[in-house]
């Protein structure tokens, strides 16, 4: 049986290419009014990220456990790669290879360095190796080389679910307290920062599918466009850099969900670009 890939929630990947490739989603948590809901396990109400006082955690190490040894078992010795999102933002990473400590190298952890689609493109990536046949180093290999590539990008309509989140850095002071600032924001290194800011959202759109184009670099391309409660953006935005890319091998549209959700508010909208991916398979026809 070849390595099995476990990674969070917060991939955002949908059931049908989780299930191709047997890739394990542990799922996060959000507390809403003291009551904890597991992110696409329980159902969650549905305007969580509009409410005040939401809490978000990460998935602890007997949780991590559980799902570590039921992925062993599955694959028959072969091992199990952990793909979570980064360090910087959640706790999941360091309860991950807590939990792994306790299964004496069959099970290697990988700090994605990003959250989101670029989360679950890392997934896959370490899968598609899996399915190659390629030992649980190499699946690790794999998935460290998309970690490090895979771009990023995110426009915010609103600041407030932001500011309290806390996941902006230091760079996101340059917001003020102009709230008809859009920025657009970017992975670097495992934290989230801002990139550039701009008067209209859709100005900042279109300097993000810019930022995108100029990212792919007329090479091959998975496309993936994140939102939040804004499918007819999204399916614009996605439609927009089709046209744009050279070539795009694969494309994924997704809901960012209740956890990621609450942290980055309604209205907003990402795009995630990879290279090193063979076409994603799995892949429900809309």
């Amino acid at each position: 049986m070849p390595v099995v890939v476990v990674t969070d929630s917060s991939s955002r990947l949908p059931e049908s290419v989780t299930e191709h490739y047997g890739i394990r989603q542990v799922p996060l948590h959000v507390t809403v009014e003291d009551k904890d809901y597991r992110e696409g396990v329980d159902h969650i109400p549905e305007d969580v990220v509009s409410m005040p006082g939401v809490t978000t955690s990460g998935a602890n190490p007997s949780e991590l456990t559980e799902y570590f040894e039921s992925a062993l078992e599955a694959s028959e010795g072969a091992g199990v790669v952990a793909v979570h999102m980064s360090r910087k933002l959640s706790g999941t990473w360091s309860s991950a290879r807590l939990a792994a400590e306790k299964f004496s190298g069959q099970v290697r952890v990988v700090d994605s360095r990003s959250v989101g689609l670029a989360v679950g493109f890392t997934a896959i990536a370490a899968a598609q190796a899996a399915a190659g046949g390629a030992d649980r180093d190499r699946v690790y290999e794999s998935a460290i080389r998309q970690a490090a590539t895979v771009d990023s990008l995110l426009c915010v309509q609103q600041l407030d679910n932001l500011r309290h989140s806390g996941r902006i850095s230091a760079a996101g002071k340059l917001f003020g307290s102009a709230l008809s600032i859009k920025p657009i924001l970017h992975m670097v290194d495992g934290t989230l920062q801002l990139k550039e800011r701009h008067r209209t959202f859709s100005k900042a759109l279109d300097k993000m599918v810019d930022a995108a184009v100029e990212s792919a670099g007329g090479r091959a391309v998975t496309v993936g466009v994140q939102h939040c409660e804004t499918p007819d953006v999204a399916a614009e935005l996605l439609a927009t850099l089709r046209n744009r890319l050279r070539m795009v091998t694969s494309e994924l549209t997704v809901d960012l969900g209740p956890i990621l959700g609450s942290h980055v508010g309604p209205g907003s909208v990402g795009v995630v670009i990879a290279s090193h991916l063979d076409p994603i398979e799995g892949l429900e026809e809309s």
